[in-house]
């Protein structure tokens, strides 16, 4: 049961009552719903039924400044009991604060904005907002390689919106940005598939531990992506709606990830995105021998969802086929070969011929056929249970050397997992339990690795030279 007065407690760190700026009910509000609603199913209960109540119940300015800022981003029954609550104090002869009257009225976009690198690998969005004459803004930073999800939310100070649109544009290092201006539909389009996507891949899975978030506070960025959300319902309706993502919906949680992953490369949000994906193009034709050697393909091949970064990089022949290229990313990552893998391209999905789950043969279908140039990007997922998924990035298109050998590995960072550990929430779990020796599973662990001790496996640990060693043994 929750103690709703330890609750405000912890959310109540100065008196909400004496601030200039409901922004500051509004953010306090969002904490204390993000850490409420860890507690479980129950929540929205608890919330409308005894926490409500008891702070209506303490009367004081404070209490009625959180009441009006839950009201505020709140939905559904929570909203209304809250501005009830809220309108009860004040008509009992609680001062409401001078802001008060700020909430009832529209948060507008002012102007909205993309930036995203040249490869398309990360995004940024920044929306300026003004209500009654104030102004604020929000930069949600979205991960390409992790399902388009929400990485980073912040709230700033409208007049610190103009330099933060300077600082991403990178006008002073150099760095190439796109910039894109969007109307507020298709903002909240793109904010709102960020939101979704992060939802799913937080959300704890059957026999998963809780995904690390890249060592923040899971409440932290609750509360502000719960903000977001509330400014977004004043936004237009994008004229493509968010499909919500649900476990019930999609069947096994294993095959979650995929199917998000399946939506969100099929769209890419109003203005030019693409539509659903259908059908696959049609595979191009086979290099001929008439047009000489293939070139060699440069590419970058990272585990998703990996934090900080699993990598490698690889040098293959253009005409590598995708078995040849499965064999070659097993070295490179260290798998035993042991699971179903496929690859995932704009030509249809390739590995061991399954017509029940649609994947063709990968033998006769070679790397530049599915990805036929610089910037082209594949899917290769390995194990179904685990989800290994891969993004393969073609860098760049070198001419053969013929003093090289290839496959190659040129460069990587941190060591692949160990197979069969649950995924990468499962591996950031395992790591949490070998760095730490009272853990009741470490001794376990350790049996499990065949090592003596926690300090004998190095996550960052990698030798490109090696690699190459044992791609010079494929034969």
């Amino acid at each position: 049961m929750l103690d709703p007065l330890a609750l405000f407690d912890e959310v109540m760190t100065a008196d909400l009552g004496e601030s200039a700026d409901p922004i500051d009910a509004e953010i306090a509000a969002a904490v204390f719903l993000a850490i409420g609603g860890a507690a479980g199913e129950g929540f929205e209960e608890a919330l409308v039924h005894e926490l409500i109540p008891e702070f209506e119940a303490k009367a004081t300015a404070g209490a009625l400044a959180l009441l009006l800022g839950i009201g505020s981003v709140a939905t559904g029954r929570a909203a209304k009991a809250a501005t009830a609550a809220a309108d009860r104090l004040a008509g009992a002869g609680v001062a409401r604060p001078a802001w008060a009257g700020e909430l009832e009225e529209p948060v507008t976009a002012t102007g909205c904005w993309r930036f995203s690198d040249p490869a398309d690998t990360a995004s940024m969005l920044v929306c300026s907002l003004d209500r009654a004459g104030r102004s604020h803004g929000m930069v949600v930073s979205v991960n390409h390689l992790d399902c388009g999800a929400a990485d980073t939310i912040q709230v700033i100070d409208g007049e610190l919106v103009p330099g933060a649109l300077e600082l991403i544009r990178g006008a002073d290092t150099g760095v190439e940005v796109a910039q894109h201006t969007l109307h507020p539909a298709e903002f909240r389009w793109h904010a709102e598939s960020a939101l979704e996507a992060r939802a799913v891949h937080d959300a704890p899975l059957p026999g998963m531990p809780p995904r690390i978030l890249n060592g923040e506070d899971a409440a932290e960025y609750a509360a502000v992506a719960m903000l977001l959300r509330a400014r977004l319902r004043g936004f237009p309706e994008p004229s493509e709606p968010v499909t919500p993502l649900h476990r019930a919906d999609y069947g096994p949680a294993d095959d979650l990830p995929d199917v998000l992953s399946g939506l969100l490369r099929g769209r890419r949000g109003p203005g030019g995105r693409a539509q659903p994906a259908g059908l696959p193009a049609k595979l191009p034709a086979k290099r001929r021998k008439s047009a000489g050697p293939a070139p060699v393909y440069r590419v970058k091949v990272s585990l998703l969802g990996a934090k900080p970064p699993i990598w490698r990089r690889l040098e293959v022949p253009a005409d590598t086929s995708l078995a040849r290229l499965h064999d070659v990313i097993q070295v490179a990552f260290g798998w035993y070969d042991c699971h179903l893998h496929v690859f995932e391209t704009p030509y249809g999905e390739f590995g061991t011929p399954d017509g029940q789950l649609g994947h063709r043969a990968e033998a006769p279908v070679t790397l530049e056929q599915v990805a036929p140039g610089e910037r082209s990007r594949i899917r290769y997922t390995y194990d179904f249970g685990d989800d290994w998924e891969h993004e393969i990035v073609v860098e760049k298109v070198l001419d053969r050397d013929a003093a090289v050998r290839y496959p190659r590995c040129t460069g990587g960072r941190r060591a692949a997992p160990p197979e069969d550990c649950g995924g990468v929430w499962g591996y950031a779990d395992l790591l949490r339990v070998l760095a730490d020796p009272d853990d009741p599973e470490h001794e376990d662990r350790l049996e499990w690795l065949s090592l003596q001790d926690g300090a004998d496996f190095d996550p960052d640990e990698f030798d490109a030279d090696e690699v190459t060693e044992e791609l010079a043994r494929l034969g």
